[in-house]
């Protein structure tokens, strides 16, 4: 069975032009099960609030998972992971915020990452194989910071270049890179699975 491809947003939400987006109704065109965790009306700020929603979205799902995470996205994953991930055959984890650090202005309006528990940010490996994909100049995280969360993570890091956080802020729409990406998080035999 093809996995569930399930779509995780960072703290903003859906944009209509943003890649997640994009990807998601491209993936579902081909006939492929897409998923996107939905917005949260209270507490969209809070790791919990997020971290169960991941967890909600997750439950129906029958049969194996492909993560596709943005931002806050990624740090969701990861808090979920710590206690879940049967299952999963993969996450691709893109741009992941560097919490621990002082966020630049706006970046994300009203969080305060220790308040709304989000760090520490967890280390552990996580219990499927993952891809960190990082920008060079991601006002969000040092491309050190986010190579030592990569490597914690025990996922393959993969370097974009200059994308900023890689979202429509950066210029960002059409990402076709993040189906190149799926597509080497599944097994060797379910090659066909994404394309």
């Amino acid at each position: 069975m093809p996995p569930t491809v399930v779509i995780v947003p960072g703290l903003r939400d859906h944009v209509a032009d943003h890649w997640q987006t994009l990807l998601a109704a491209r993936l579902a065109r081909a006939g492929r099960a897409v998923r996107t965790v939905p917005p949260v009306a209270e507490g969209r700020l809070r790791r919990d609030v997020q971290v169960g929603n991941l967890a909600a979205t997750l439950a129906p799902v029958d049969g194996p998972v492909l993560l596709v995470a943005h931002s806050a996205g990624v740090l969701t994953t990861v808090h979920w992971a710590r206690h879940h991930g049967e299952g999963v055959h993969g996450a691709l984890l893109v741009t992941p915020p560097d919490f621990e650090t002082p966020l630049p202005d706006g970046y994300p309006t009203g969080v305060e990452p220790a308040a709304h528990g989000w760090t520490p940010v967890p280390r552990e490996p996580l219990p499927f194989p993952s891809v960190v994909a990082a920008s060079a100049n991601d006002p969000l995280g040092t491309p050190a910071r986010i190579a030592g969360l990569a490597r914690a993570w025990g996922s393959r890091l993969v370097h974009l270049g200059a994308v900023g956080h890689l979202n429509p802020g950066s210029g960002h729409g059409e990402w076709p890179q993040a189906e190149t990406l799926l597509h080497e998080l599944l097994p060797s035999s379910r090659d066909s699975a994404i394309r």
